[in-house]
């Protein structure tokens, strides 16, 4: 790891949420010095108290002036803008040949739009979303999909596989939001899939659990059966992954399918799902408690 790390150079990582903070922690127990911020500055100083390998920044452009690779996981396309192009921003602090490494799940479009503004500065952007959830932040296990050149993603692989079990390369920038929008429909719709098949084998009198046990056995099993499972059981929908957040990432595929020419109408579905989600103040709860909804019309609570 020594000589990866010494590769690597200095590492920055803005944003330390639900995501962002396991993330930037397993980067430090893998031996790579790194800088941090977040928005509220007690959190930076919270994950550096201690530790010898890590130093709060009180702004971007300070996490830009002492890094090599600059890593983000931001929640919108805004926040990322802000953080990017704002006052005090990365691209004021930001040397020729680093590289900014965007983890978030944002607009494509404005991924290919910052990526310009850092190349104007003779530096490089990869645009990285990632799958998995809190448990996989937590657990090194991120799905990580990646756009931007190959260099620049051959120079940041070993970053990804201290955060990842899967990397992969998809392609130019913007690519991997892309991908990443597709992944959030599949992730929703299951989501919304189960939901339904709890409910209605609930309503006619079959245990849940059992439901899940047959299910995960043959051709409906998935992922989200098994990840999602005990919130599903017990009802208790703590976030690993809000709700709102999950909705803004339907909002993004939509808008991609408008741009590609691409109908989604079960997609459309389940964004409004989400729409009432939030205004019936269940936007911060998990995106497993879409459940809720399916109950809420159907009169039942499995």
């Amino acid at each position: 790891m020594a000589e990866k790390v010494e590769k690597v150079g200095r590492v920055g990582f803005i944003g330390l949420g639900i995501m962002g903070g396991p993330m930037a922690k397993n980067l430090i127990e893998a031996g790579y010095e790194l800088t941090v911020q977040n928005r509220s500055y007690e959190k930076a100083e919270e994950l550096a108290k201690g530790n010898p390998s890590a130093a709060a920044a009180k702004s971007p452009r300070e996490v830009a002036e002492n890094s090599d690779i600059i890593i983000m996981m931001l929640p919108d396309s805004p926040d990322v803008e802000e953080v990017v192009a704002g006052e005090d921003g990365v691209l004021e602090g930001m040397k020729s040949g680093a590289l900014l490494v965007d983890m978030s799940t944002i607009s494509p479009v404005v991924t290919e739009s910052l990526a310009k503004k850092v190349g104007g500065k003779g530096a490089s952007m990869l645009d990285a979303p990632v799958s998995g959830g809190d448990v996989g932040a937590i657990e090194g296990a991120l799905s990580i999909m990646v756009g931007g050149g190959e260099s620049d993603f051959e120079r940041a692989r070993p970053l990804f596989e201290v955060m990842g079990k899967t990397v992969t390369h998809v392609g130019p920038v913007g690519a991997g939001q892309v991908v990443k929008a597709a992944n959030q429909v599949v992730v929703a719709l299951t989501i919304e899939a189960v939901s339904e098949a709890l409910v209605l084998a609930s309503k006619g009198g079959v245990s849940p659990e059992k439901v899940l046990d047959v299910l995960g056995g043959g051709l409906a099993g998935n992922k989200v059966m098994e990840v999602k499972r005990e919130k599903f059981l017990s009802h208790t929908f703590e976030p690993g992954f809000r709700s709102e957040l999950h909705h803004k990432d339907l909002g993004i595929a939509l808008d991609a399918g408008r741009e590609y020419g691409v109908a989604l109408p079960v997609t459309a579905i389940v964004d409004q799902m989400f729409s009432a989600m939030k205004e019936k103040g269940w936007g911060g709860e998990d995106h497993s408690s879409l459940l809720r909804i399916i109950e809420d019309l159907s009169q039942h609570e499995i």
